[in-house]
């Protein structure tokens, strides 16, 4: 009898399986590799949303957890997965530059925004209005780091690279059984996929698409990272990944000609210098309306609980949730209102004898 089946290995999945482990919970992983949003994924790990020059929701928080679970996680697997280097707002106004002050005085942002604007001295780029510095910032090579952690629980025999299939799992009063495999409870982390889960199908998830190119710049030599209407940011050997798209009507997982001229046209706006772009990827982000992530149990069946829902910032957000889950099954820790997936059952959820 196991504790734990786990449904989906992307970064939210992840972060479960390691609570577990940490917890010395018994547990098994399906991955069939249909969902690529956390491989796809920037990897930014950045407290700020810089559009409007605002805190990320919980950022602090999520901060604190996220990067010492990063770093264990390099320790543990042998790797270098934790890029630290910092993020430039690119301005486009003196309005903006405004802005950034009045933001540098909140209290909420004046650990993550340094107020004195920084002079552009690259000569390839593009920024007439000087650039803002945000602190405490970096990237996860999150293909490195899923690839990685894979194999790692594949060698531990808590792997199985196979479609589950929902209508084989049996339900009983005090466990589940599927395919020969007996477990106390089922955690549902399936990004996007959880559209086509009848447990869970009536949360108003929204995928929307995003993509990325990688370019190769020989030319540019930037060792920053920068927000402009794009994200620029370096992988070494003068590579460079450039986006990313959000697309809210297109739910295909191929990349498009579309996406790519329009990120081309973005970085020939940012940069002066030639490029060539080398790949391009794309994924279905698993978003929500209300921009908050959906964790929690079932509305009637006990012990099947549903991890998902954290849009962009799943970097940042998984390793949090997932302890704070975890938190509530096993120590009976209350979810927190704003993320629990009960502020959509009442609306969303019809029950059986109602």
């Amino acid at each position: 009898m196991l504790d734990y089946i786990i449904v989906g290995l992307g970064l939210s999945g992840l972060a479960i399986s390691e609570e577990l482990d940490r917890r010395s919970k018994d547990f098994v992983v399906f991955e069939d590799n249909s969902q690529s949003s956390s491989y796809v994924a920037g990897g930014i790990f950045n407290p700020v949303i810089l559009k409007r020059f605002t805190p990320a929701w919980n950022a602090a928080e999520q901060m604190k957890v996220a990067i010492p679970f990063y770093k264990a996680l390099e320790k543990k697997l042998g790797v270098e997965i934790i890029y630290n280097w910092n993020i430039y707002r690119r301005f486009h106004s003196f309005e903006e530059q405004n802005d950034w002050f009045i933001a540098s005085d909140n209290p909420k942002l004046s650990a993550f925004l340094d107020p004195e604007l920084k002079k552009n001295t690259n000569s390839n780029l593009i920024a007439e209005y000087s650039l803002g510095k945000v602190l405490n910032t970096g990237y996860i090579d999150t293909e490195k780091l899923l690839d990685n952690y894979r194999g790692h629980i594949e060698q531990q025999g808590r792997l199985k690279l196979e479609k589950f299939e929902y209508a084989d799992l049996k339900v009983y009063s005090d466990h589940f059984e599927y395919n020969g495999i007996s477990s106390k409870n089922i955690i549902f982390c399936e990004g996007f996929g959880l559209k086509k889960n009848p447990f869970f199908n009536y949360l108003p998830l929204r995928g929307n698409k995003g993509e990325y190119i990688v370019i190769h710049a020989p030319d540019l030599k930037l060792d920053f990272a920068v927000k402009s209407s794009v994200f620029l940011i370096p992988l070494g050997n003068d590579y460079y990944k450039a986006g990313a798209t959000y697309d809210h009507q297109d739910k295909t997982a191929e990349p498009t000609e579309k996406a790519k001229n329009k990120l081309i046209s973005a970085l020939k706006e940012l940069i002066k210098c030639d490029f060539e772009v080398v790949d391009q990827i794309a994924g279905i982000r698993p978003a929500v309306s209300d921009r908050r992530p959906l964790v929690g149990s079932h509305p009637e069946l006990d012990n099947i609980y549903c991890c998902n829902g954290f849009g962009s910032r799943g970097v940042l957000i998984s390793p949090n949730i997932s302890r704070m889950l975890i938190g509530h099954i096993e120590d009976g820790d209350a979810l927190d209102s704003e993320v629990n997936l009960e502020r959509f059952t009442k609306k969303h959820y019809k029950l059986v004898n109602s």
